[in-house]
């Protein structure tokens, strides 16, 4: 759980019932962090339903420029920058093997 930098008391009502099922999983003195870490579970649910429910596109192309020319040419530049970077750390390898090799 994160640490709170400020804390607010708030009187909540709670069936009895309900306080005995989260003690018995928690213990009663872990009852405000389990409600605090619920609470905040519960938030974020309801914010990923009330945007996946909005209108509001969840990609927007001015926030990756690296797809403007489309997604398979962006897959293939870095296809590409994976092999040349795989051929430069071969060379780099062979040519201290063969300083290696002429060192004994």
């Amino acid at each position: 759980m994160q640490l709170m930098a400020s804390v607010k008391r708030a009187h909540i009502l709670l069936p009895q019932e309900l306080v005995g099922e989260i003690d018995a999983i928690v213990g009663p003195g872990k009852r405000s962090a389990f409600l605090v870490e619920t609470a905040r579970a519960e938030i974020r649910r309801r914010k990923l339903l009330q945007f996946l429910e909005s209108e509001e596109p969840a990609w927007k192309d001015e926030e990756h420029p690296e797809l403007a020319r489309g997604s398979a040419a962006w897959v293939r530049s870095l296809r590409q920058e994976g092999k040349t970077l795989s051929a430069t750390i071969d060379r780099h390898a062979r040519q201290r093997k063969t300083r290696a090799g002429k060192e004994k």
